[in-house]
């Protein structure tokens, strides 16, 4: 039972932020933790050993919010802090606002695995090794596709 409360206390940080990069809501992000937790300790007897433990924990709760979410058949709405707000004229402030808007709009408009590659690199700050082995593919794999919804959202802005 220690091990468990060591794994949880260790790694519940990591797993928060990382489906809070997801869904973009803090109690639906920590609802979404502890249900992965809990799948995590029933099938702690799977865990190969394979990849890192933090990496097997966000693949459940990747599994484990993308199933709540189909539940919930809900539309989730992603922090669009990407452009820090300018402490300048009123015009520059609606500038801004607006600039953000479409950002926010060209993100949600990516494709998959674009959108979710972009969040788990950008906010959920993993690397391109861990966003690989959550998608099964290689870590080039995973740098293009971050590549490409970069310049996917850049070339919506211009």
């Amino acid at each position: 039972m220690k091990d468990i409360e060591k794994i949880y206390s260790e790694y519940y940080d990591t797993v928060f932020q990382y489906v809070l990069s997801l869904c973009g809501n803090e109690s639906w992000a920590d609802e979404i933790t502890q249900e992965s937790f809990f799948k995590a300790l029933k099938s702690i007897g799977k865990f190969r050993g394979e990849c890192r433990l933090s990496t097997w924990l966000c693949q459940i709760a990747r599994n484990t919010f993308y199933t709540a979410q189909k539940r919930r058949k809900r539309h989730t709405d992603y922090p669009l802090e990407l452009i820090p707000a300018a402490e300048t004229s009123m015009e520059q402030k609606l500038i801004d606002k607006e600039t953000a808007f479409q950002i926010h709009l060209l993100l949600h408009a990516l494709d998959e695995p674009y959108r979710e590659v972009f969040w788990m690199r950008t906010f959920g700050d993993l690397t391109f090794k861990d966003i690989s082995i959550l998608f099964g593919k290689t870590e080039s794999w995973a740098r293009v596709t971050y590549h490409r919804a970069k310049m996917k959202i850049k070339e919506g802005i211009r």
